[in-house]
């Protein structure tokens, strides 16, 4: 995430300055994260977003820091906020430059003075540090810096009825505890000022457009003030959950160093030297974390929201861990949703606040299998491989005899499962958007895929395998004339049995058939898998990923914005996902022969994130795009499956460059 900068064409108006959102991480799943011209307009939005060890859930600490300088002339503020009905203070009026490498940086000028805000995080400590630089050419002026503060669940606001703080002076600032239970620290070389003030009703435009709270009340404790001569000056401020009151700025500024050369490493490390790889190697970053709660390596499906999701890790772990050569960390991972499988199931994903996995899904054990061979097709890591094969053989032998929400295998070898299983699982209520119960067309490709895959493992340990052998053979037999569908020349969706017992074959044009062409191990003829692709590309392909619908069925919804309900039913009925666009790449080349020609329309599509790269979320890509052309971006402002899928197909089919 570097080498973005924007200037006054996307600064100088509000509407224009809050499209854009920056995002940093701590390696602990926490964060800071605003807009271009810090205006916050979701609940997710601050300077420290914490995930204290231990502590279930992310909490949000520091909301903004407010930065006003004062003159002879005039008193400017440099701080943006709405509030209902009007927009105050309009410091994004003095704002000229947005830049991040590698971290978000601000340049304000303020009549005879610039001041430059760089944010950064410590790496595995809830820890914010803003670092200000400024040029004066003026002989006095006063520079104050109001901590806006809250103590909150990051998805939820707070009031002031309902929340209150104590402080206690420190030598570099206070020492705050909230009355819900939270303790942190403001810290800073400036000298600090107790000014207990409450900022009421602060508005947040994404979330009134979802539909949601987007009213709260932040709490500012005081200020830090210094004074400005002619010349240059450096200060700081910091919030953490830790005790930092002996923070100074030359510690600061160590801890600003080593937090850049860890980032530049991790691009080193990886051996590419393509710029557009590059720039994907540095949005990977944010999403490969150390647990708060378990303490061990795992994967952040999406920011701002999500956390840890067993499907996202293991489809993601190909593209995150393996392409940029992390594989202590990728063994980790799998280490450890190994060691929570349970009856053959992979968890869906591990609870905010603690407590046991939940495990309702059906392709995420799949996907760990085929995430474990990928990661021994990059290492060779034949003890690994020993230690983890239990894992393999108690998925496939409970998806054989039949596990929990009705997973299991028919007398036709063909996987079956329940409602809100596959990865579209929407559901609003007991509303479930698109149910898909019954056997779907991608996990039975995902099913003869394990299969297959723990043969040939198998085969490497000296295991028997004969009876995966047998297994596939069965799904080969029932797998192209259950699916396929020669009325528009590519697979059924979903078949299942109505609540008569009759057959249901659903026509419906999605994208999980894709995964019929690019897993390693398929089955149908060359024809059939060129004509799917054809199918995909004419019905489904955009410049931004897949549709998850086609347009023509009355289903489809072309557009996902509005409130939950309204998104929710677009979710995967049309809305676009460019994770979809690595299984498409590799079975296009595929189909295609692997021609140079398919060669270049791969890169050319590809390559056309390099741009998107700055669009929403900056240096990283969006969840989601509209089904409807301009395909606007919605959904996270940072995926770990966009990014992951994105990099690994153009590193590996369209750079060539595999294990």
């Amino acid at each position: 995430m570097s080498g973005f900068r924007f200037g006054t064409d996307f600064l100088s108006t509000y509407d224009e300055g809050i499209k854009k959102e920056w995002i940093i991480g701590n390696g602990l799943g926490g964060f800071a994260s605003s807009t271009l011209i810090n205006a916050r307009t979701r609940t997710y939005h601050g300077l420290l977003v914490a995930a204290p060890e231990n502590y279930p859930g992310r909490h949000l600490i520091l909301s903004s820091l407010d930065e006003e300088i004062s003159t002879d002339e005039d008193t400017y503020k440099l701080a943006t906020h709405r509030y209902p009905g009007t927009i105050s203070p309009t410091g994004f009026t003095y704002l000229s430059e947005f830049s991040q490498n590698p971290f978000p940086t601000w340049v304000y000028h303020v009549g005879d003075l610039t001041l430059k805000k760089t944010v950064f995080m410590i790496r595995n400590s809830n820890t914010t540090c803003v670092l200000y630089d400024i040029e004066s050419r003026k002989e006095e002026a006063l520079l104050r810096i109001f901590p806006l503060v809250s103590s909150r669940d990051f998805n939820l606001t707070a009031r002031a009825a309902y929340l209150s703080f104590t402080q206690e002076a420190t030598p570099g600032g206070a020492e705050l505890a909230s009355s819900n239970g939270f303790t942190f620290s403001l810290s800073s070389d400036l000298r600090y000022h107790p000014d207990p003030t409450w900022y009421y009703n602060l508005e947040y435009d994404t979330e009134k457009e979802r539909g949601l709270n987007s009213e709260e009340d932040n709490f500012s404790p005081g200020y830090f003030e210094g004074k400005l001569g002619l010349g240059n000056f450096r200060f700081f401020v910091a919030a953490s959950t830790e005790n930092i009151s002996s923070l100074t700025l030359k510690q600061i500024d160590k801890l600003r160093t080593r937090e850049a050369n860890r980032q530049n490493l991790l691009v080193l490390d990886s051996k590419l030297i393509d710029p557009f790889a590059l720039k994907l190697i540095r949005a990977t970053d944010t999403f490969v974390v150390r647990s708060h709660i378990s303490g061990e390596d795992t994967i952040i499906a999406g920011y701002h929201w999500y956390s840890d999701w067993g499907r996202d890790t293991m489809i993601t772990l190909p593209g995150l861990l393996l392409v940029p050569y992390r594989f202590e960390e990728a063994r980790t991972v799998l280490d450890y949703f190994a060691r929570y499988c349970r009856r053959g199931l992979i968890p869906n994903t591990f609870p905010a606040f603690g407590g046991e996995p939940i495990y309702n899904t059906v392709d995420a054990s799949l996907w760990f299998i085929h995430a474990l061979s990928r990661y021994f097709a990059y290492t060779n890591d034949f003890l690994f491989l020993s230690d983890i094969w239990d894992t393999v053989v108690n998925i496939i032998d409970h998806y054989f005899t039949g596990t929990d929400f009705g997973i299991g295998m028919d007398s036709d070898y063909l996987i079956r499962q329940g409602s809100q299983l596959t990865w579209m699982d929407a559901k609003v209520g007991e509303w479930a958007v698109t149910p898909r119960a019954g056997k779907a067309c991608e996990i039975n490709a995902l099913w003869y895929n394990a299969l297959k895959t723990a043969s040939y493992l198998g085969t490497l340990l000296g295991e028997e395998i004969s009876p995966y052998e047998t297994l596939a053979s069965g799904v080969v037999s029932s797998f192209e004339k259950t699916f396929w569908n020669p009325e528009t020349n590519c697979l059924f969706d979903l078949v299942y049995k109505d609540e008569t017992g009759n057959e249901i074959k659903d026509p419906a044009i999605r994208p999980n058939q894709i995964f019929a062409v690019s897993l390693p191990y398929t089955m149908l003829s060359p024809e059939k898998e060129k004509a799917i692709v054809d199918r995909v590309e004419k019905d489904l392909l955009t410049p931004f990923g897949l549709r998850s619908l086609s347009t023509d069925n009355s289903l489809y919804k072309g557009q996902y914005h509005g409130d939950a309900l309204t998104r929710d039913a677009a979710y995967h009925n049309g809305t676009v996902w460019p994770w979809l666009l690595g299984a498409y790449v590799k079975a296009y080349r595929k189909v295609n022969n692997y021609s140079e020609d398919s060669l270049e329309n791969m890169r050319a599509l590809l390559k056309g994130f390099d741009m998107q790269l700055g669009i929403a979320g900056i240096g990283s890509i969006s969840e989601v795009f509209d089904g409807d052309y301009p395909h606007s971006p919605g959904g996270c402002i940072a995926q770990a499956w966009s990014v992951a899928e994105i990099l690994r197909a153009y590193v590996e089919d369209v750079l060539g460059i595999k294990p």
